[in-house]
């Protein structure tokens, strides 16, 4: 497949508007202000285009419920999500380090189509580089005229803001992040009001991840019949970045059409298994939050939203983690589940405790100190936390808990019994 979203990425000065330029770049803007902001919004719809964040909710879908007629005194706003703080995730950082102005870009393009007149890059704070490359190209598109008043002459003006977080996980939540944009402690907020009613600051606001805003100057340039002739379905259109690490000899970012098969990005691009002569035991295929799955059920998967659902987990991030037949599955679930505890905002008191009872039990199990017993109440913690709390976190720590559970039991048993890994014995 021809490389879109990484197109710029290797070549030399790729992150400075000359080489952008050079190659094409900002001329989808000058296309897309010549536009209706509504037809650029029919044209995302009809393009297929699903967020790339990990909930997949159709972009153009999302973009028509902002206001059509904002005022300077109620403002529309797009907010960038550049946390990527999903476990294994790491495919948003290639486009931000490599090609900002692909993603600036995507930015304005699509604040354009929504009538917003500001964009707030939300990037995490471990992505100290990230954030300097968005800086240096924001200043730089300023200068240029595609950033701040009358943007090509066009009578539309919007200005890019970078803020950079304070390294908490919960803030790529869409509302935890829109509180930590508004200098308040990033906790998560009910909803409704949606954040396209009550956004950052009260004003609209609408939510998109990096590689989805990034996909949009190519959908305008090309058309949406183009973007949708590419992947499984009409449901899983474009192209697709997935991110592989674990035991693969080249863990690394993989721009290919959205539904290519999981061993085929195993075996062909990541390179096959790390170590020659041990076998493939599980993938979790879209970051830590998703449901484990074991080798028999990777072959012939699909890797696009609805397949990875119809097998028992979630497309998510697309960040593929690989663990071949050595790989301790209570040692890494109890990783999981640490990270998870410590990173819960303590809001809503199932996710709060059952994080910490979560960790706390897989902890004692790999002490070998558990018992049987231990294994139900683990399962019955992690059902009792799903789908009651005002965000998806303690959903994110349950499922991987219940999967690791229910297609690993014989592992967690054998600690039980025996008071140490069956991997190890073995």
């Amino acid at each position: 497949m021809e490389k879109v979203l990484t197109r710029n990425v290797g070549i030399e000065g790729s992150r400075t508007i000359e080489v952008y330029r050079k190659r094409g770049g900002y001329e989808t803007l000058a296309k897309a202000l010549k536009m209706d902001p509504d037809a650029i919004i029919e044209e995302v719809k009809a393009s297929g285009l699903r967020g790339r964040g990990g909930a997949g909710f159709p972009a153009g879908v999302k973009w028509s419920f902002m206001p059509k007629e904002p005022t300077p005194e109620r403002p529309n706003y797009l907010v960038c999500n550049a946390d990527e703080s999903e476990p294994g995730t790491f495919k948003d950082r290639v486009i931000i380090e490599n090609d900002p102005h692909l993603l600036l870009e995507g930015c304005l393009c699509s604040a354009f189509a929504m009538r917003a007149s500001r964009v707030f890059i939300y990037i995490r704070g471990e992505y100290t580089l990230g954030a300097k490359v968005l800086e240096r190209a924001i200043g730089e598109a300023r200068e240029a005229g595609f950033v701040g008043e009358d943007i090509l002459g066009s009578g539309w003006s919007c200005d890019i803001v970078v803020h950079r977080g304070g390294g908490a996980y919960i803030c790529g939540e869409e509302t935890a992040l829109m509180t930590s944009i508004e200098g308040k402690r990033g906790n998560p907020r009910l909803k409704p009001p949606f954040p396209a009613q009550f956004g950052v600051y009260g004003y609209p606001t609408t939510i998109n991840n990096v590689e989805t805003l990034s996909c949009v100057p190519f959908i305008i340039e090309r058309g949406a019949s183009w973007f949708a002739s590419i992947g499984t379905d009409e449901r899983n259109t474009g192209p697709k970045l997935y991110g592989v690490s674990g035991h693969v000899k080249n863990p690394g970012v993989f721009e290919l059409p959205m539904g290519t098969e999981l061993m085929e990005i195993i075996e062909e691009h990541a390179g096959g298994m790390l170590r020659e002569g041990k076998a493939l035991k599980a993938v979790i295929p879209g970051g830590s939050s998703t449901p484990v799955l074991r080798a028999d059920e990777c072959r012939g998967l699909r890797m696009d939203f609805d397949s990875v659902a119809k097998a028992g987990s979630m497309l998510g991030s697309a960040a593929i983690i690989v663990m071949d037949e050595t790989t301790d599955m209570v040692a890494v679930m109890e990783r999981i589940a640490h990270f998870y505890a410590h990173e819960s905002c303590g809001q809503c008191t199932p996710c709060r405790e059952g994080t910490g009872w979560i960790e706390k039990i897989l902890r004692r199990i790999r002490r070998g100190e558990g018992t049987p017993e231990d294994l139900d109440v683990l399962d019955q913690v992690a059902a009792n936390m799903q789908g009651i709390t005002v965000c998806p976190l303690a959903d994110a720590a349950a499922m991987p808990c219940r999967s690791f559970l229910e297609k690993f039991r014989d592992e967690f048993e054998h600690y039980v019994r025996h008071g140490r890994s069956p991997v190890a014995a073995g």
